[in-house]
């Protein structure tokens, strides 16, 4: 007997088209013999043709996590399905979509790939944080894109020591700190004039934000190296904000360590498109004249 097949769908279910796309999506799975289950954050959605998500251990059973929704609600996804494995196939609803692998117009297609099972898997960096004071941890998280060291007091700029590999790089006085992942070097980094990095470039991104220092340049450093941001004791209190979701408030002399995490996160891949298609289409770069080996 063959086995039911399952997947677990993630929507911003509060907007009219992911609803849309939630029921045209459940439905041509419904009638290829696949099973849905939605997680139990999805806002319900009356008519789909899809059970609640009864606890975390019955999303582990699911092959794929599809995402509906731009890239706030991939991250909302790969924060949701931590610790299950679940690769995750987003569908972007949104405006750039940078972590989605298809388009709205392409449901019936990814219908059809999810029936088939016909997905390839890429792993991307994440990194764990670690936040000390006094030498004793008093938070921790994760993040896909970035985690920011970010002013508290608009008026007073953030007194910080950038160190990596535990020895001392610069003193910034600054706006606040992005350390990010290849993922996240199209996001906030990307805003803060950061580097570009292929995701297939593990490595770790340091970018300080309006810095008023002799070196403040964005480094990029290996993917094993140990990233520290200490606030020094003339800092004002911080606020340390992971992908955009997680945040919190932080004292003076905060130390907060970032490293890679031993769990990356897995995206679901339809096509092998190159990088820099993707790049060019979703920042609509200007590429006309290029002649290539014409």
């Amino acid at each position: 007997m063959t086995a039911q097949r399952l997947v677990l769908l993630v929507a911003h279910a509060r907007r009219a088209p992911a609803v849309a796309a939630a029921t045209q999506l459940c439905d041509a799975l419904a009638a290829a013999g696949v099973d849905v289950l939605v997680s139990p954050d999805t806002d319900p959605i009356p008519g789909l043709k899809a059970r609640l998500a009864r606890d975390f251990t019955e999303m582990c059973e699911a092959e794929v996590a599809i995402v509906l929704g731009g890239d706030g609600t991939i991250l909302r996804a790969a924060e949701f399905v931590r610790g299950t494995g679940l690769p995750l196939l987003g569908v972007n609803l949104g405006h750039v979509g940078f972590l989605a692998e298809a388009e709205h117009d392409s449901l019936a297609e990814v219908a059809r790939r999810v029936a088939e099972a016909s997905w390839t898997v890429e792993e991307r960096l994440a990194l764990d944080v670690v936040v000390l004071h006094d030498g004793v941890e008093i938070y921790k998280t994760w993040a896909l894109n970035e985690v920011t060291l970010e002013r508290a007091e608009p008026a007073r700029m953030l007194d910080v020591v950038v160190a990596v590999d535990r020895r001392p790089v610069s003193r910034l006085g600054t706006d606040g700190v992005i350390v990010a992942t290849p993922t996240g070097s199209t996001a906030y980094a990307f805003s803060a004039s950061g580097p570009v990095v292929w995701p297939t470039v593990e490595a770790i991104l340091v970018v300080p934000v309006s810095a008023h220092a002799l070196f403040a340049r964005p480094l990029v450093v290996a993917r094993d190296s140990v990233v520290d941001l200490e606030l020094l004791a003339s800092s004002p209190a911080a606020v340390l904000v992971a992908d955009g979701r997680r945040m919190e408030s932080l004292p003076s002399r905060a130390r907060i360590i970032v490293r890679r995490s031993e769990e990356p996160v897995r995206i679901a891949r339809l096509h092998e498109a190159p990088f820099t298609d993707r790049l060019v289409a979703k920042f609509r770069l200007p590429v006309e004249g290029w002649r290539g080996d014409s």
